[in-house]
C-alpha cells in the first residue's frame, strides 16, 4: 500500500516538473542606450591620467596596443585618434601618484612612453 502511494505521489510531481515551459520577454525602456552612450562619451573625457605609449599608423597603433594588452591585462587601453597620427594610450588614473606609478611600470617595458595630464589642469 505504501509502494502505490509513494508511486502516485512520484508520478504527480513528476508531471508537475515537466509543465513548467515558458517563455520570457524583456522590454527595455529605449531610453536606457542613449543614457549608456551619454555615459561612455563623459567617461572618456573625465579628467584621467593616461600614459600614452606610443603613436604612428593605424596598423602600428593596433600591433602596440595588442603587445600593451598581454604586457598589461586589465589596464584600459585604447587608439586615439589625433591628427595626423594614432595614439595608443593606457590607463585611466584619477590621481597622480597612481599614474605616476603606473608609469614608472610602463617605461620599464615602453621607454618611450610619456605620462599624459587630465585635460585642462596644470596639476
Amino acid at each position: 500500500m505504501k509502494n502505490i502511494a509513494f508511486t502516485l505521489i512520484l508520478l504527480g510531481l513528476s508531471t508537475q516538473l515537466s509543465a513548467q515551459e515558458g517563455q520570457v520577454t524583456i522590454e527595455q525602456d529605449p531610453r536606457i542606450d542613449e543614457l549608456m552612450k551619454l555615459y561612455t562619451q563623459v567617461n572618456s573625457k573625465a579628467d584621467f591620467y593616461q600614459i600614452q605609449v606610443g603613436f604612428g599608423s593605424y596598423e602600428k597603433a593596433q600591433n602596440l596596443k595588442s603587445k600593451i594588452d598581454i604586457d598589461f591585462p586589465g589596464w584600459d587601453s585604447k587608439i586615439e585618434f589625433e591628427s595626423p597620427t594614432y595614439r595608443v594610450r593606457l590607463g585611466k588614473f584619477k590621481t597622480k601618484l597612481e599614474a605616476e606609478r603606473k608609469y614608472l611600470e610602463v617605461r620599464k617595458k615602453y621607454p618611450d612612453a610619456m605620462l599624459l595630464k587630465p585635460e585642462g589642469t596644470s596639476r
